[in-house]
């Protein structure tokens, strides 16, 4: 993988898995995915590391409602408004998302898969830049785009009932989609993202080594890490009151 970057010289050595996985990760972002080319995917992975500094959602992070602040993101100018919107948002403010503003931006010209495959791309490369940052490491550079085109297909088994885009029930992938639930489990996590399947294996291959395989979790036989279960637990229910998760 001569694209992919490498760690700086003398960095912390981790296990072989996670090593893979965050080569995988890398290589994956700046590949052509469902619907955006490998150099979109790149451009919205460098607009989600550019939101953290943007004035605009720091004065609606400090507002009672989001949506009472307006103004004009700053943004690195390589997508469209409602791209830098969606992406700004979702680093930002996910919290406070809600089912009129994500319409909003479907009805200006985002599809619900290209908004799938932008969360996905976020969620991968904030998951690597946070690794990155836990050992002390300086942020990657992001490699090259690697050329192609997007397959742009949908699976046949898409539709909206759970969530506020469409998703894939348990059993409903048809024969030509991939189907990640095979892989990594079908909780609602998992669904989550199942309107763009590649990209629960994007994420998901990279999360069970950051973390732990679906079957691993409640298996308290056996510890999987050098971190025991309860720390592990304890580290990510920290985590996740820290980020405001809802779960």
């Amino acid at each position: 993988m001569p694209d992919t970057p490498k760690p700086p010289a003398g960095a912390i050595p981790i296990r072989e898995g996670l090593a893979r996985e965050c080569a995988r990760a890398w290589e994956r972002l700046a590949s052509p995915g469902t619907w955006w080319t490998g150099a979109q995917r790149l451009a919205i992975a460098s607009e989600a590391r550019h939101a953290q500094d943007c004035a605009l959602c720091k004065r609606r992070q400090d507002a009672l409602s989001p949506y009472a602040v307006n103004g004009e993101h700053d943004s690195l100018g390589t997508l469209a408004p409602a791209m830098v919107e969606i992406v700004h948002r979702i680093v930002t403010d996910a919290g406070r998302l809600t089912r009129k503003w994500l319409h909003s931006m479907l009805e200006g010209g985002v599809t619900e898969e290209e908004y799938i495959e932008t969360v996905g791309v976020i969620a991968v490369i904030t998951a690597l830049d946070t690794f990155d940052l836990s050992l002390g490491l300086p942020q990657c550079a992001l490699p090259p785009p690697r050329p192609g085109a997007p397959m742009r297909h949908r699976p046949s088994g898409a539709k909206r009932d759970i969530a506020w885009v469409s998703t894939i029930e348990p059993g409903a992938f048809g024969p030509a989609d991939p189907d990640p639930y095979k892989v990594h489990g079908n909780k609602n996590i998992h669904r989550a993202l199942s309107l763009v399947p590649q990209e629960v294996f994007n994420f998901f291959d990279l999360d069970v080594e950051l973390y732990l395989k679906d079957h691993e979790i409640r298996d308290f036989t056996r510890e999987y890490r050098a971190l025991s279960h309860a720390q592990i637990e304890l580290l990510a229910g920290r985590v996740s009151a820290l980020n405001g998760c809802y779960y």
